[in-house]
């Protein structure tokens, strides 16, 4: 008679952009041996275009309505780390979606660590909502307020980033994880 092994619920790390949600979710993932899965890489996959070319072509409203199929999608199966875009939760279907396979954890980094971390990519213009570099501090600040409380009431457990490398925020997920009952499968918790 083989044993069934029982996929723990998925670990879902939520927060603006720049804080690592992508970084410790691969770390976690890694350690473990669970899929890591990023709704940004889902929606692009599926879009074939970049969230740049989607918000230039079809607007933010559009990549909303994609981003959403995309965490259907992700939160349709058990066992994974998941790394939802910043705007993800605000979205009250989102959140209960994500919520009814996982635990959401929410990465919280401070908005000056933030700003040295999206500068280069505010010049790029890859992350369509930072828009004008010289403004990001203060497009930060706005996303963060506005999101705040969806955060908030997403998250089963919040995470202070500031002056933690990923690799000790990883441990931290996963020492937290450990806690919850039926995040881990029993052979995660060894």
């Amino acid at each position: 008679m083989s044993s069934v092994i029982s996929p723990g619920r998925n670990i879902v790390l939520i927060g603006l952009m720049g804080s690592g949600k992508s970084t410790v979710g691969r770390l976690v993932a890694d350690r473990l041996d669970r899929p890591f899965v990023d709704t940004d890489d889902v929606v692009e996959h599926d879009a074939r275009r970049s969230i740049a070319e989607i918000f230039a072509t079809d607007g933010e409203r559009d990549f909303r309505e994609l981003e959403s199929a995309a965490v259907r999608q992700v939160s349709a199966l058990r066992g994974q780390v998941i790394a939802v875009g910043g705007g993800a939760v605000v979205s009250a279907t989102n959140a209960t979606a994500l919520r009814g396979t996982g635990d959401l954890v929410w990465l919280d980094a401070p908005i000056s660590a933030l700003v040295m971390h999206l500068t280069a990519e505010a010049e790029r213009g890859t992350r369509p909502l930072l828009g004008d570099p010289a403004t990001l501090q203060a497009t930060l600040e706005r996303l963060y307020v506005e999101r705040y409380d969806a955060y908030k009431r997403a998250a089963t457990h919040i995470l202070a980033t500031e002056g933690r490398p990923p690799e000790v925020l990883a441990d931290e997920v996963i020492a937290w994880a450990r806690t919850r009952p039926g995040l881990l499968a029993r052979e995660e918790r060894l």
